[in-house]
């Protein structure tokens, strides 16, 4: 059933409403809503509208008849309803403040973000000119982001803007590198430990700039010559790094163990779960998380939320069941990045996700009354909404899907200052 304009005297609850005033005119945190109290009836009404937009598939109840009379308040229950209003204004300017400290946050942890993708970007540049000096500048950057992360009483997870393409192999880097790292803290490893989960999981994958790009790059499948050898990249890696004396042999034991599994089914030497290196293991389970979520053809990535049901279902095996666990605890169920229905039928894309607060992400909510760059984004538990289900971004409608920007290439980094 289409749209229907219907007097505001019709309302009742159940009916899902949509406001034609702009978001900043009136004291809802949306300006489109299932009615779910008499008190929003009275609101709604109180704002001197005469019509409203009700949209049938989404209300539980079809409007008031037609030749609904219209109510009429005493001076009591008038008050009452203004001063309703006046706490809806004063609720909505808390969360305006909200979110413009979220916003804060989030542009610094971008700009964290961003710093450090640069520092990546050069020490993966002078790693075959000037080895040494990459390590150095690579030990500082795990440094100081392992020592921030073991500050953090509670760490939250944000989702960063979308990186490019031509650059996958650094963003993969930082990306394992940050997920380890996290993942090391909750599972109780120290300080040191955390720092040779960073530095291992940074150059994981330095061997394959030994491989032809073509091997590297390619989409479809490579034949079994070209699996064997694309498998050479981690003893390739040991190779460079054997002339760096400086570089830690606990690094090294990650990156040369990073694609081995608890099953033995892994690579170079097949080794199973007892065999293989503890920091190795974490390592493992998060690049093949972010593989998943980023294969080289890219008709072949899965959204997280996906990506974290083919890791548990399928491949639960290949890894150690408990960072399998902590890992889909550190990153929620709804991991950020993932586009979900919420009970109030909006559709919207989990941007944070706190250690403290796995259920209830930050979540930014489609609104076509509202401009992208002044796009809600909500506290579920503050909202009192939940998850419904997880949705395809190429599924969205072109408008929603241009609104939430769903991320091709999902990339996470920490908030430093939740001390």
């Amino acid at each position: 059933m289409a749209e229907l304009k219907i007097s505001v005297n019709r309302l009742q609850l159940g009916n899902y409403v949509k406001l034609p005033v702009n978001w900043g005119n009136h004291p809802f945190l949306f300006s489109s809503f299932k009615i779910k109290s008499q008190d929003q009836i009275d609101v709604i009404r109180n704002l001197g509208l005469k019509h409203v937009t009700i949209v049938p598939e989404k209300s539980d109840n079809l409007p008031l008849a037609a030749n609904t009379p219209i109510v009429t308040l005493s001076h009591e229950e008038e008050d009452a309803v203004l001063a309703l209003q006046k706490q809806l204004w004063q609720d909505k300017q808390e969360r305006i403040e909200e979110l413009k400290n979220y916003r804060r946050q989030l542009q610094k942890c971008e700009k964290e973000f961003t710093q450090s993708m640069s520092q990546v970007r050069s020490v993966m540049g002078k790693i075959l000119s000037r080895p040494l000096n990459a390590i150095s500048d690579a030990v500082e950057l795990i440094d100081t982001m392992a020592e921030s992360l073991m500050k953090a009483e509670n760490t939250v997870l944000h989702l960063m803007g979308e990186s490019k393409e031509t650059e996958a192999l650094y963003y993969h880097s930082l990306n394992v590198s940050v997920l380890s790292m996290m993942l090391g803290k909750a599972s109780g490893c120290t300080l040191e430990e955390i720092k040779m989960l960073g530095l291992g999981s940074l150059f994981h994958d330095i061997g394959t700039i030994k491989l032809p790009s073509k091997i590297v790059r390619r989409a479809s499948p490579l034949s079994n010559a070209e699996e064997n050898l694309y498998k050479m990249h981690c003893k390739y890696a040991i190779d460079l790094l054997q002339l760096i004396e400086e570089f830690p042999e606990q690094a090294k034991t990650i990156i040369l163990q990073h694609h081995e599994c608890a099953d033995g089914s892994g690579y170079p030497a097949g080794l199973k779960l007892n065999e293989i290196d503890k920091l190795a293991q974490i390592v493992a389970v998060v690049n093949r998380y972010d593989n998943i979520c980023h294969p080289t053809n890219i008709k072949h990535a899965k959204i997280p939320y996906q990506a974290l049901s083919i890791l548990f279902k399928q491949q639960a095996k290949q890894f150690n069941k408990d960072y399998l666990g902590r890992l889909i605890k550190l990153l929620g169920i709804y991991p950020p990045g993932s586009v979900v229905q919420l009970s109030s039928e909006q559709i919207g894309m989990v941007m944070s996700v706190a250690s403290d607060r796995l259920l209830f992400p930050k979540v930014l909510v489609f609104d076509p009354a509202v401009p992208r760059t002044e796009a809600p984004i909500i506290d579920l538990e503050e909202a009192g909404l939940t998850i419904e289900k997880v949705i395809k971004p190429q599924s969205l409608p072109p408008s929603v899907h241009e609104y939430l920007n769903p991320r091709v290439r999902t990339s996470y980094y920490f908030e430093h200052d939740k001390q």
